[in-house]
């Protein structure tokens, strides 16, 4: 037995999975994701056209892989290009060189302004590098050859022609080290970066020989090198060039008129120029060993004579912009807790007995006929008499706004305070004219962002506030400001004065909840006053009257004049406890018809008006009339529905989800849905006696009577109605309704909607806001003025990439806002978007105003020059057309002129004329290189770009393409080379 088992246990043994070491298995994944990536194998692709590496698009994608316990990412960067045709595959050889060798020696894309490093560096279109992961860093020299061994042995296993780099030392040196393999070819990825730059390396002379000493060609004879060069000029100083933005006059804010840069407007543009640097880059593209000359002597490289100009602009990092500070301080104070009495001190709504005296015998001498002057009585004393209550909580110096700006402020909110006053002035026709100027998409915006119209009072208290806050007092002038305008709707709702800027009608759900609140209060508001109105008509009419039986003999007349005061009955009253329903008299009205029907005649004459008469009536119903009796159908006066927001709306949803969906549960909320019917069906029987439920469904759903054409025992086609399926069900609740209703007229019914008691509601929603909570009512408003804002001042730069930005800050703030509470980091991307767009709009007008695009007095010159301008903004590198002798070109070239000349000198600087002023130009290309020497600065940065093909590393080895890159800056130095090898023939 124990010989049987032993060969199991031998053979269990040799099964040994611990054999593959770390590196091994690093190596293994690395060649795992190549082949996942599919970038096993040869591939030919076309050579790119010049530019493409700039306006094409470019792809990444990403993984990660172990050695150890030590991450790598591993990312590979690619240019989506088409494959080229077949017939251009089949002429590539065996022997055809790897694509990222033949990129070497492309020039049509050197020095691309937008990149991976990477590309610049050695122009290729596709590489992969592997770096580590968060912060590590492979420092060691040891490790680095581990690496590189890694990435070839994994380069020799799957084919793979991709060049493979690995990044090392720390991330911000971007030192790269990589390989690629080829058929018969290896190229080899070196770097060199340094913070002292070596004197003989500092010109073209010293990089040559370099290059060649690094190649080592044992040619007696070398080609010559083809030579890339670009030199890049910075322009810092703008002093000649006054930032045309001018600052909002605040002093003007309160100057007595409202207009110009007031409370309805938003300010606009950037407080410090937006553009910092101008980069000028004169490029030598296509050069020769032996043409130029450049040495630690002697330079013919002539940035004025370079064959190609670029320039681009760098633009101020976060510039201050004035909308942009107003838009986010207002939002800041959606973070603040404080409520107005903490920050104002002691309420302004609690009063002591002197006061609250002093306040109930101003309202009793409004309605007095004493001879008091009017203006004392005016809206205006009363809010100056309700201001001077709240400084007696709080010192006057206190106060956060001043009279001046206070007063200002509610004028522009209530313009109708003026007139109410009986002083001069003229109805502010802002309303009017507003309306008329944006009845366009920009007026419906609101709809979209759930704001408020642009001419609304609701709009209007946004800007206000957002001024109030960043130039009057902060949280504690807003809650000032709030504070006045809670007691100016007091006031209003007290003294029947209707509310301006605001839609007649039920609230507008497509705006937000505060606007809503504001037009509910002003419905409450209009139902008041029309309810007194028609309670002095009445009293003037029956004191006028003096035989008190006419109304009663002369139903008719009293009806009509009824319903001149209003349409709406139930704002006769002022509260509920002046309606009543009077169940006695209508049990007597009943049983008195009855006996009279019993009788069918009375002795006594005083019992004829105990017969049901109809009350209430509107006017015909066409030529309907009742089933029973034959009488004409009249339409009865009926109650308005109550108008609700949206949170009452809500809150209404929710009471009747809670009832469940079980049938009492189901009844009940059927009985709550149903009090409107229940009171069109009171005022019907009273408008129609002797009616039944048939008649009141044909004018009240006429689709539930169903009407069929039937030929009768003589034989002629009669019309029979009957109701609907529906209203036959058992326990319908319209027939249950109609049995309870009684026959009550509109305006002895309970009111459906008490606008006393959701008026308070309102006035007390309005007092208890804290400025956070008005502030996030409000954003909506502030955000739709300043997308307008932009809008506007778009329009005059017209900036096609502008115009798309602002059409999809619109689409995703309609997004954001459509829900009743936004996501703050949400809100916060749309207020930077909107900045950017404002800085973007900035950063034109002063490209505009340094190259002097409006002085220009050629049209072709101009609309070249702001076709140039608008390209700047809209790229990343513009080259100029004509290099430096250009229209463009020579402007740029004035530019550096002034600013050297500044530097040199400043106190003549100080006294001479923009050299803008004078257009002319050098006469002759001599003249030009006389003054050239000082036009520019020293480059701020050379680069070169040094390739040919040399066979390496025998004589009789493949020719291969070299070549080797070189950034010199201020304080840094950089040699990235890549260096081919015939692995064949060495």
């Amino acid at each position: 037995m124990a010989a049987d088992s032993d060969p199991e246990s031998e053979v269990f043994e040799i099964t040994d999975f611990t054999t593959a070491s770390e590196w091994e298995r690093f190596i293994s994944k690395v060649e795992e994701v190549l082949n996942d990536w599919k970038l096993i194998g040869e591939s030919s692709k076309k050579t790119p056209d010049k530019g493409e590496y700039t306006s094409g698009l470019w792809e990444e994608k990403g993984d990660e892989v172990l050695f150890a316990d030590f991450k790598f990412s591993i990312r590979h960067h690619y240019f989506l290009q088409e494959a080229c045709e077949k017939e251009e595959v089949e002429d590539i050889g065996e022997d055809s060189l790897p694509v990222a060798t033949q990129d070497l020696l492309s020039t049509n894309n050197d020095f691309p302004p937008i990149a991976h490093c990477l590309v610049r560096w050695y122009g290729l279109r596709e590489f992969v590098v592997i770096a580590p992961a968060a912060n590590d860093a492979v420092i060691s020299e040891s490790k680095c050859n581990l690496l590189l061994s890694s990435v070839s042995i994994a380069l020799g296993n799957t084919g793979c022609q991709v060049p493979i780099f690995v990044q090392i030392h720390q991330k911000w040196r971007k030192l790269y080290v990589g390989e690629c393999q080829g058929p018969g070819v290896r190229t080899d990825f070196e770097m060199v970066h340094l913070r002292k730059v070596p004197n003989q390396y500092t010109h073209l002379s010293g990089l040559l020989d370099i290059f060649k000493s690094k190649i080592g060609c044992p040619l007696t004879s070398l080609p010559p090198v083809n030579i890339a060069i670009r030199f890049t000029y910075i322009l810092q100083d703008w002093q000649q060039y006054f930032w045309p933005q001018q600052p909002p006059d605040i002093d003007a804010l309160v100057g007595g008129e409202v207009g110009g840069l007031e409370f309805g407007k938003l300010p606009f543009g950037a407080c410090e120029d937006p553009i910092s640097e101008l980069h000028l880059a004169t490029t030598w593209p296509c050069l020769t060993e032996g043409i130029v000359v450049d040495n630690d002597v002697y330079s013919d490289l002539d940035p004025l004579q370079a064959p190609q100009w670029s320039v681009r602009v760098r633009k101020a990092d976060n510039p201050q912009c004035m909308l942009g500070d107003f838009v986010s301080e207002f939002f800041r104070l959606c973070r603040r807790k404080e409520s107005t009495d903490e920050l104002l001190g002691k309420s302004a709504f609690e009063e002591n007995g002197k006061e609250a005296a002093d306040i109930s015998q101003a309202l009793s001498k409004l309605t007095e006929p004493a001879p008091v002057p009017i203006h004392k009585l005016s809206v205006t004393s009363m809010v100056h008499s309700a201001r001077k209550k709240i400084r007696k909580h709080r010192g006057g110096d206190e106060s956060p706004l001043s009279n001046e700006v206070l007063n200002a402020i509610l004028f522009f909110l209530f313009p109708d305070a003026k007139l109410l006053d009986g002083s001069e002035g003229k109805p502010s026709s802002s309303t009017g004219n507003i309306a008329s100027q944006f009845e366009n998409e920009d007026y419906h915006l609101y709809s979209q962002l759930k704001s408020a119209p642009l001419d609304s009072l609701t709009y209007k208290l946004a800007l206000c506030l957002c001024m109030v806050n960043f130039y009057h007092g902060g949280v504690r002038g807003v809650a000032h400001l709030w504070q006045e305008f809670v007691l100016e709707m007091r006031y209003r709702w007290e003294n029947n004065c209707l509310i301006p800027g605001l839609a007649s009608g039920p609230p507008d759900l497509k705006c937000c909840l505060l606007h809503q609140k504001l037009q509910m209060l002003n419905c409450c508001i209009g139902r008041k006053k029309a309810r007194d109105e028609g309670k002095k008509a009445s009293a003037t009419d029956f004191s006028s009257d003096k035989s008190p039986n006419r109304t009663a003999n002369d139903p008719g007349e009293s009806e009509k004049s009824k319903y001149e005061v209003g349409k709406s009955w139930d704002s006769w009253s002022d509260s509920e406890d002046e309606f009543f329903e009077c169940h006695s008299d209508t049990e007597e009205l009943k049983e008195s018809g009855q006996e009279a029907t019993k009788k069918s005649s009375s002795k006594d004459d005083s019992k004829e008006p105990l017969v049901l008469k109809p009350e209430g009536r509107l006017h015909q119903s066409g030529n309907l009339t009742l089933l029973s009796t034959g009488e004409p159908l009249y339409i009865p006066v009926t109650q308005e529905p109550a108008p609700m927001t949206e949170d009452l709306l809500e809150e209404q949803s929710e009471v009747l989800a809670k009832l469940g969906t079980s049938a009492e549960g189901a009844h009940l909320r059927a009985r709550m849905q149903s009090a409107c019917l229940l009171s069109d069906m009171e005022s019907f029987k009273a408008a129609n006696p002797g009616c039944g439920l048939e008649d009141f469904v044909r004018w009240y759903s006429p689709r539930d009577y169903v009407e069929e054409e039937v030929t009768d025992e003589k034989g002629n086609v009669v019309i029979k109605g009957e109701l609907s399926q529906r209203m036959k069900i058992p326990n319908n609740m319209w027939v249950e309704a109609w049995e309870t209703a009684k026959c009550t007229p509109a305006h002895r019914q309970r009111r459906l909607f008490d606008d006393t008691k959701e008026a308070e509601k309102v006035l007390h929603y309005l007092a208890v806001q804290k400025p956070a909570d008005l502030t996030r009512h409000l954003l909506p408003c502030v955000i739709h003025a300043a997308l307008l804002k932009v809008k506007d001042e778009e329009v005059e730069e017209n900036i096609p990439s502008v115009k798309k930005t602002i059409k999809q800050i619109i689409s995703h703030s309609s997004k954001v806002l459509r829900f009743p509470n936004p996501d703050d980091k949400k809100l916060e991307d749309i207020i930077n978007q909107i900045l950017s767009v404002e800085a973007t709009i900035a950063r034109a007008r002063s490209l505009k105003a340094k190259f002097g695009t409006e002085r220009c007095e050629k049209p072709d010159e101009k609309e070249d020059l702001e076709k140039f301008v608008s390209c700047l903004l809209e790229e990343p590198e513009v080259p100029i057309i004509g290099a430096g002798r250009g229209h463009a070109g020579t402007i740029i070239h004035k530019m550096f002129l002034n600013a050297q000349r500044l530097t040199e000198s400043s106190d003549e600087a100080a006294t001479m004329a923009p050299v803008e002023e004078d257009p002319k130009r050098p006469s002759s290309s001599d003249d030009r290189r006389q003054v050239s020497g000082s036009d520019f600065p020293a480059p701020a940065g050379r680069e070169v770009i040094l390739r040919f093909t040399v066979p390496r590393p025998a004589p009789y080895s493949k020719a291969l393409p070299q070549r080797m890159y070189s950034v010199l800056t201020k304080d840094d130095f950089r040699l990235a080379g890549a260096f081919s090898s015939d692995t064949s023939f060495f």
